[in-house]
């Protein structure tokens, strides 16, 4: 049975925009495992006449390129497409490309680098297909999708062979904290933003791990039922990632992963902790595709005074999941394995901040800030994470999220969890802050709170903040 299909209105237009030219569309779709990528292309599917569906096999010591072709051929066959043989990937796109001749017609190709995986001729017979046979149908679209997104950067869209031929790419980010909390159905109004919070802090936007939550169940419960039983999908979920999406070099993502877990890291440090030097490309190559994929984040810090992106930048586990599994998951599974885990782990909500900030710091999260705030989109010049070395001429600073815009505002945004309300404490933690930022007379610093359980009339009166946001707010549509 088909799940609801939540969220994705923005990628939905784009994507029904293509059915309104006059001439076929390529189209590549990549994000994280799990993220939905295939579940978006069976929703825009139901606009089409007719629709053709293949998937490339997980890889596994047996995969081989002959593996793939056959099956590509066996589901040919379950959808009606006859063929001659498997012995030729040019052949089997052909015949394809034969039933796709006339009609609303989408195809799509899901986890194309496990399909294409050791035949070095694959893509290029791909593109020969696409520019003698697809595109002569000015009302099909070929979806392209995968986990890896690194394979498809590399491979697809900067490769020559198919440069100009890509009408649309789409990069699946999580779902917002507003579309992620449709997923408590009609519980949704009875539960606190706290609770769902406590959901969210492991799971994240994810759209297939929030499918697994059952509303009536407590936080608890969900997550010792999802993390913590050895036959639940997040327990195993881990090494599945890294054998399906990121197995090349696994060790090496993993031993990164690690690294990040504990805090943000400049490329130097993490090269150095995980015993390379920073000078071997490879390392770098690794932390890039980790980012492609998105489990980690690359924030970029700027010159206040020139506007100036900086060279330095900090890699941050943008992953929830991945953190939690890291610091709870991992270390209990043999007590998970052995059905001797009663309750949570001690301690699992430590992590809490770094997972709260995690999900503030989002993309589609942050357009929800941007418009309580009432901050136009174009006037932003930089939103980021900030961080200020020390010099002779300035102290060292850390914001948790800046915002600058071209009037020479700086919202200064502290995301701040806390089990109970936050005091007056967090007024003089902020001042500090500002007090430390190196930037021009002009520019005004205008301070945001970002919470979750209240703050105490203390703060409410010290009419200190611009603006109070209560994470309840962004949970909301």
């Amino acid at each position: 049975m088909t799940t609801r299909f939540i969220g994705r209105k923005k990628e939905i237009e784009g994507l029904q925009h293509l059915t309104k030219k006059k001439n076929a569309s390529l189209v590549i779709v990549k994000g994280r495992r799990r993220i939905g990528k295939t579940r978006l292309a069976e929703q825009f599917a139901e606009q089409f006449d007719t629709h053709y569906v293949f998937a490339g096999l997980a890889p596994s010591l047996v995969t081989t390129p002959q593996d793939q072709r056959a099956e590509f051929l066996r589901q040919m066959k379950r959808q009606g497409i006859r063929s001659l043989g498997d012995s030729d990937w040019g052949d089997l796109f052909d015949d394809v490309a034969e039933v796709c001749k006339k009609g609303k017609i989408l195809v799509l190709l899901d986890e194309i680098s496990w399909m294409g995986d050791g035949d070095t001729t694959f893509l290029a017979k791909l593109k020969n297909s696409w520019d003698l046979k697809f595109k002569k149908n000015p009302h099909l679209v070929l979806i392209i999708s995968g986990s890896n997104s690194a394979w498809i950067e590399h491979n697809l869209l900067n490769d020559t062979g198919f440069v100009g031929r890509v009408s649309y790419r789409l990069t699946l980010e999580e779902l917002s904290l507003s579309e992620s909390n449709k997923f408590w159905g009609k519980y949704a109004g009875n539960v606190s933003a706290f609770e769902k919070l406590k959901v969210l802090s492991v799971m994240g936007g994810v759209p297939r791990y929030l499918e697994e939550i059952m509303p009536e169940e407590s936080a608890e419960d969900n997550i010792h039922r999802l993390c913590f039983t050895k036959e639940r999908l997040l327990f195993h979920e881990f090494e599945d990632i890294f054998s399906d999406s990121l197995s090349t070099k696994s060790n090496y993502y993993k031993l990164i992963i690690k690294v990040l877990a504990q805090k943000t890291a400049t490329l130097g440090s993490i090269a150095k902790a995980v015993g390379k030097d920073r000078s071997d490309g490879a390392i770098g190559k690794y932390v890039e595709d980790l980012c492609s994929v998105g489990f980690v984040t690359r924030d970029y810090t700027w010159d206040l005074e020139s506007g100036k992106e900086s060279k330095i930048s900090l890699f941050r586990l943008s992953d929830n999941y991945i953190r939690f599994y890291l610091k709870f998951i991992e270390p209990n599974a043999e007590k998970i394995l052995g059905d001797t885990m009663r309750g949570l782990p001690p301690g699992w909500d430590s992590i809490m901040g770094l997972q709260f900030e995690n999900l503030i710091l989002s993309k589609n999260n942050r357009l929800k800030i941007y418009e309580i705030l009432g901050i136009p989109l174009e006037s932003i010049v930089h939103a980021n994470p900030f961080f200020q070395t020390q010099t002779a001429r300035r102290q060292k600073c850390q914001i948790d999220f800046l915002i600058q815009t071209k009037e020479g505002s700086l919202y200064v945004c502290e995301i701040k969890f806390k089990k109970d309300e936050l005091d007056s404490k967090v007024i003089a933690e902020v001042k500090e802050k500002i007090k430390c930022i190196k930037r021009k007379k002009y520019m005004s610093c205008r301070p945001v709170l970002i919470h979750v359980n209240g703050v105490s009339e203390s703060v409410k009166k010290s009419d200190y903040f611009v603006k109070i946001i209560d994470f309840g707010a962004l949970v909301l549509e």
